[in-house]
């Protein structure tokens, strides 16, 4: 079986613990044999890190912060993320446009559509082949970043309504496209996340010709 290239997104709240996780992500696949590419929004690119200090410290306006979530994207997508999936590479990224729909979408209230066709002419119909949504219930992950973060950047300084909106309208993108999501549930112990996890990695690996994580090779 040929091997080809995958881009797999991860995804939740401020809290849900998913950073937790990707440098075992990472891990796996590469002991798998998987050329990765790990990255992240906003960020990703020169001029994308430069954009996520504005955009996580520095007051805007809504319409703002949406142009510009899309313009480190559009610099991300078109330098890093195409070219590496066009040379055959996996890309692991942390958020992508999912994120836009959760926090500017629904938890600023800005709405899907305006999201949409930002989405449209920036990604012209390519996305995520897999997306991982972190998900816990918003009382967890407000008590996790209480507990974890010594500076909290302006996202993670809203009230709860906010968060409750962002979860709301992630979980408005699985109902809209379920076959793309995995829905982890981020209350577990990381042992029982991380068999969750390895179980979704080597059905991405097998279906894209490589074998598991552990070595094994492709019965196909």
């Amino acid at each position: 079986m040929t091997r080809s290239a995958c881009f797999i997104t991860l995804e939740g709240l401020d809290g849900a613990g998913k950073s937790t996780h990707i440098p075992w992500i990472e891990d796996r696949l590469r002991r798998a044999g998987v050329d990765l590419l790990s990255t992240r929004e906003p960020g990703g690119t020169p001029l994308g890190e430069t954009l996520r200090e504005l955009l996580l410290h520095q007051p805007m306006d809504l319409r703002t912060e949406t142009l510009l979530m899309f313009a480190a994207r559009n610099e991300h997508w078109r330098t890093r993320i195409l070219p590496a999936l066009e040379r055959g590479q996996w890309v692991l990224c942390d958020r992508y446009t999912d994120a836009s729909f959760a926090y500017q979408g629904g938890g600023r209230a800005l709405g899907a559509a305006p999201v949409r066709i930002l989405e449209d002419w920036v990604q012209q119909g390519r996305g995520p082949d897999c997306t991982l949504l972190f998900d816990v219930p918003l009382e967890i992950a407000r008590e996790r970043l209480t507990r974890g973060r010594e500076q909290a950047d302006r996202f993670e300084r809203e009230d709860a309504a906010f968060f409750e909106r962002t979860r709301q309208a992630y979980h408005a993108r699985v109902a809209a496209d379920p076959s793309r999501f995995r829905v982890i549930d981020a209350r577990r112990e990381i042992a029982d996340i991380r068999a969750e996890l390895g179980g979704i990695l080597d059905e991405l690996l097998h279906a894209r010709g490589y074998g598991t994580a552990a070595g094994e090779p492709d019965p196909s």
